[in-house]
């Protein structure tokens, strides 16, 4: 199985227009993938959520939720300062790091540039979602 951290967005994508980041959440639903995420990546998507798309807090507590279910909650315990551009990717790449994740999907341009942080493949959704037909 393989092991994913997916960016903020993907998870704002998902909630707000489905597509490839939702059907990437629906693996993890699934429990074809193991989808990690840090205390850091939930509150920005819940901040994402408040601040660029009003959902409120009944909403956002539902959504909440609903990914604590199929996610697996890593605990960061190294400091990573890889993207300077964009400091919060840096938070990306420690859930990745300390979920020894094989994947990070992002849309991400500072993130897709790197093409990889230590074990881990960045990928766009798309490109995933064929990696992971082609596993089946």
């Amino acid at each position: 199985m393989l092991s994913v951290t997916a960016d903020t967005n993907i998870y704002v994508s998902a909630l707000n227009f489905g597509g490839p980041p939702d059907k990437l959440l629906d693996l993890a639903r699934a429990g074809e993938i193991r989808l990690a995420i840090s205390d850091e990546i939930r509150e920005e998507v819940v901040r994402i959520l408040q601040l660029k798309f009003g959902w409120s807090d009944e909403a956002i507590g539902v959504a909440r939720e609903r990914i604590s279910d199929f996610t697996e909650h890593v605990y960061p315990l190294q400091v990573v300062r890889v993207v300077e551009e964009d400091p919060s990717d840096n938070r990306i790449l420690e859930c990745a790091q300390a979920a020894k994740s094989e994947y990070i999907v992002t849309g991400d341009k500072h993130l897709l540039k790197l093409g990889r942080f230590g074990d881990a493949r960045i990928v766009r959704p798309a490109e995933f979602l064929e990696i992971q037909s082609l596993r089946e």
